[in-house]
């Protein structure tokens, strides 16, 4: 049964409040060597599609822990960060960012009522957590004509990403939440488009696992630019880097 919104808002904040009860990065797979190399590509990602820099009033999403919030708030963008879970925000917090960089705002990022309209609205694997459609016309309700939106998520045709949500009720799979799921991306372009979105690219990318070894990070990193790139094959990359724009 498809839960309510409310339901699912519960399911998230309860999710929200075990991560937080544990060491939440590493259980996320950032804090291993692979893992802090994937984060910074991710935000690179980001900051580049979004067009993050100083003077743009940029939005979120999904702030989690503020890992990803530091990154961006490096660009002397301002910042508004909105997170579900008072937990994780209060590990954000613990980050002492700018004040004058970062205000965050707890709540369900469908309802909160924020000060836009945003130059910009980022996130990093937040959308297979919310109602896509009405997280999608949210975004683009929010966002300034000729904004942008810049997401990287999970991809559905990763066979590891695909037997997380198959499976996310066994104990191995506990950091992932009972309602998230993983887009494929032409499915998610239809959407974008319908929703009024223009110059919608979804781009696979992401073959460096976070348990991958120090010493091969390298290696792995070569190869898997080159999957990238290679066709049929990079459909099953572990992410999706998401842009698409308001129009004016």
């Amino acid at each position: 049964m498809t839960p309510t919104v409310d339901q699912r808002a519960a399911r998230e904040i309860e999710h929200g409040r075990m991560l937080a009860a544990g060491d939440t990065e590493a259980i996320w797979g950032w804090t291993t060597p692979a893992g802090l190399s994937r984060a910074r590509r991710r935000a690179a990602m980001i900051i580049d599609g979004a067009g993050l820099a100083p003077g743009v009033r940029a939005l979120e999403i999904g702030c989690g822990t503020g890992l990803f919030t530091e990154f961006f708030a490096g660009t002397g963008a301002h910042i508004v960060a909105v997170d579900i879970s008072p937990e994780l925000l209060e590990h954000a917090r613990r980050r002492n960012l700018a004040g004058d960089a970062v205000r965050f705002v707890c709540g369900r990022f469908e309802e909160c009522d924020l000060p836009g309209p945003f130059d910009a609205i980022v996130g990093s694997s937040v959308l297979h957590h919310l109602d896509v459609q009405r997280s999608v016309a949210r975004i683009f309700e929010l966002l300034r004509p000729g904004g942008t939106m810049a997401f990287v998520e999970p991809n559905m045709l990763n066979p590891q990403v695909f037997l997380e949500r198959r499976l996310c009720r066994l104990p191995i799979f506990s950091y992932v939440s009972p309602d998230e799921t993983a887009f494929v991306r032409w499915t998610l372009a239809a959407l974008l488009e319908r929703a009024g979105f223009t110059g919608v690219t979804i781009r696979p990318h992401d073959w460096l696992h976070p348990a991958t070894p120090a010493t091969l990070i390298g290696a792995v990193r070569a190869l898997g630019a080159a999957l990238e790139w290679a066709p049929l094959v990079r459909e099953f990359s572990g992410s999706h880097l998401i842009l698409a724009r308001r129009p004016t």
